[in-house]
């Protein structure tokens, strides 16, 4: 906001008029516990002068913002639970090498070493799985994002060609 004395009425930058905006939407729709209709949208850019155009351009960019962050939703879902596995995996067989060496050698040696190798990987591993920025995040985000798309296209093929074969 600009600065403004008392004779004078305040001007605002368009950032400002955002910020404003945003909260006093999110203060009605706290007081009255409800959603915006479509109807509405359009009559708020009206009232802003904002043409159907430029919101529908919006829209689009909005859903396709929305739909990327879904993607990343998945796809930490998708590392925590690949994660999961390895850290059960690493846990099970440890356990069962720990046994091993305490029942055959009636202490822990060479056991200890396994667990040692393979936790320092899988301590790596929790580092970059939990560790959702930067360019090695957005280079495995991208992986697996073309290899997910890949996924779908093949499903949606084969998925037309069963009904056409099926018909």
């Amino acid at each position: 906001m600009t600065a403004f004395d008392a004779k004078s009425t305040p001007s605002y930058s368009q950032e400002d008029v955002q910020q404003i905006l945003k909260l006093a939407i999110a203060h009605q729709s706290k007081d009255q516990e409800k959603e915006f209709s479509y109807e509405q949208l359009l009559e708020i850019a009206a009232e802003l002068d904002i043409s159907p155009e430029t919101l529908k351009l919006a829209e689009r960019d909005w859903q396709v913002a929305q739909g990327e962050i879904l993607q990343r939703q998945a796809f930490n879902t998708y590392r925590t639970e690949r994660f999961k596995k390895r850290f059960g995996k690493f846990s099970i067989v440890n356990g069962v090498l720990l046994l091993v060496d305490l029942v055959g050698g009636g202490g822990l040696s060479w056991s200890l070493y396994i667990l040692l190798f393979w936790g320092l990987g899988i301590g790596l591993d929790a580092w970059n799985t939990f560790q959702i920025k930067g360019e090695e995040y957005e280079i495995a985000f991208q992986k697996w994002y073309r290899k997910h798309q890949l996924k779908q296209t093949f499903n949606r093929v084969v998925n037309k060609f069963l009904n056409a074969w099926q018909s």
